[in-house]
């Protein structure tokens, strides 16, 4: 992790570099809802390209889909997110705050309630004598609200025209299976993913863009036979991964102690199925390429009593945040239930037809999930690094991920019809931003605040042979290279090739 940092803090900087902006804020802003800022909007799409391209790109069973945010009502009966997609809430009769009732005894009493029923998060908080966190006054009575946010479509005013913004992008994928099937000619095993915005009424969103009431989710449905356990793609690599452990067992004890497991040993105490710990390895593999390190992150196995409605087993990604390991993303065992559930309401039939086994099928499905702007945050958590040396922050995030890959700078004025020259050579190929106001010095320090890996500077040698100084953000180490190389060179330098290697280093 770079310099630790609070959230407040981090939300902060994130304004103030045009990351992120509290929406609606001209207004006095609305809370749980953001705006991504022109150097946000770049690192949100630069995360989302990367996962695309591991989960489905660079997969041979995958194909993608995006679903409408709007889907008939019917859809969200059928999922059982009408009847048990909701939170606990608990509203104060002194000052009115609202707050989750789980979340209330996880700070409270650092016990894990999830999925527990609501007489039991009653009794205690009746017997611990939980009070407001604001002003210690008494609470009203515990009362279930749904995380769907509902709204009209059409002209008429009755009941038959609401419908629901979606909670989760997995039911498109349910809903479109057969036709999906029918179009792409797809065999079992196959997955559907998709990127999208959901939205939920949280009760009480905290922690800056972590629990907001809208967000991206980036997950897919992966469709198996539901008698096939082996896989054939989990190889030695996915087995031999390292794996820091909350096993349900511990959590049962009330205990948080983390054991050192591997992937492999995982499956043989049939904690998962082979398939699960396959995609469950490759979302550690993502995450580890983001930059994210394996001691920042734990795997947390749901305990019985808190499994989804439609999961059999579940297990969570968590991340170290500044204010905890919290969950940055998912993988679920959902079975058969969903499509059987939809196969139940529409009266339709789901099955494929599965030419191995020469059977109409109702596939079972594995779903990895992750919250786009959870690893968003996360990556500015690991990469904030405040340089007492430098007397500036540096945003160490990956090249490849970076919103901005070069900043082109002339040393002095009377460079700039050069410098500009060299700008519009390079920002057709990459995304970078030209800047000749202050010192170099000072333009260093915007550029690192940005995380801006590559720095470009055209001098007086530039006109003499054509050579521009390139500057490393992370090590401040610099390099001449030929302007008729320097595509090359930090096509290169992007894809991680050792600095020094790029060119002439100065000393």
């Amino acid at each position: 992790m770079g310099t630790p940092i609070t959230i407040e803090e981090l939300a902060t900087f994130c304004k103030a570099k045009g990351f992120v902006y509290q929406s609606s804020e001209l207004y006095g802003g609305m809370s749980g809802f953001f705006d991504f800022g022109p150097y946000g909007v770049e690192l949100l799409n630069n995360i989302k390209a990367s996962w695309w391209k591991h989960f489905v790109h660079d997969q041979e069973f995958m194909t993608g889909m995006e679903g409408s945010i709007i889907s008939h009502p019917r859809v969200w009966k059928a999922s059982g997110h009408l009847e048990n997609f909701n939170d606990l809430a608990l509203e104060c009769s002194k000052c009115g705050n609202r707050i989750r009732a789980d979340h209330l005894i996880q700070e409270s009493l650092k016990l894990n309630v999830e999925g527990m029923p609501a007489a039991k998060i009653n009794k205690i908080i009746e017997e611990h004598k939980l009070k407001c966190l604001h002003c210690k006054g008494a609470f009203k009575e515990l009362k279930a609200v749904s995380l769907l946010f509902s709204t009209k479509v059409g002209s008429k005013e009755d009941s038959s025209a609401i419908a629901y913004l979606r909670g989760e992008t997995a039911q498109g994928m349910f809903t479109d299976f057969k036709l999906i099937v029918d179009t792409t000619r797809q065999k079992l095993p196959f997955g559907i993913a998709q990127i999208g915005r959901c939205f939920r009424n949280e009760i009480a969103p905290r922690d800056f863009v972590f629990r907001s009431r809208e967000f991206h989710i980036a997950e897919f449905e992966f469709f198996i036979h539901p008698e096939e356990l082996k896989c054939s793609l989990l190889d030695d690599a996915h087995k031999k991964i390292i794996v820091q452990l909350l096993d349900a067992e511990t959590q049962a004890q009330d205990k948080d102690t983390l054991k050192k497991t591997t992937i492999g040993n995982m499956v043989k105490e049939k904690r998962l199925d082979e398939w699960h710990a396959y995609w469950l390895a490759e979302q550690l593999q993502w995450m580890y390429g983001l930059g994210l390190p394996p001691d920042h992150l734990k795997v947390r196995e749901h305990m019985k009593t808190e499994l989804s409605h439609y999961s059999s087993a579940t297990f969570d990604i968590d991340y170290l945040y500044p204010f905890g390991s919290k969950e940055i993303a998912g993988n679920a065992n959902r079975g058969q239930y969903d499509l059987g559930q939809h196969a139940k309401e529409s009266k339709e039939k789901l099955s494929i037809f599965d030419e191995e086994s020469k059977q109409h099928v109702v596939p079972r499905v594995i779903e990895p999930t992750f919250g786009i702007e959870r690893v968003f945050l996360a990556l500015l958590v690991e990469g904030y690094h405040d340089d007492k040396q430098r007397g500036n922050i540096v945003l160490k995030i990956k090249p490849s991920l970076a919103p901005m890959k070069t900043g082109v700078f002339p040393l002095v004025n009377k460079l700039d019809e050069k410098a500009r020259e060299v700008f519009n050579t390079i920002r057709k190929e990459f995304v970078s931003t030209y800047d000749k106001s202050g010192s170099i010095g000072r333009r260093y320090a915007r550029a690192d605040e940005l995380g801006i890996p590559f720095c470009v500077t055209i001098d007086f040698d530039t006109l003499k042979d054509q050579t521009v100084t390139v500057r490393d953000r992370d090590t401040t180490k610099q390099v001449r290279i030929s302007i008729k190389d320097l595509q090359d060179k930090l096509h290169a330098a992007i894809l991680g090739a050792p600095f020094d290697t790029l060119g002439k280093p100065i000393s």
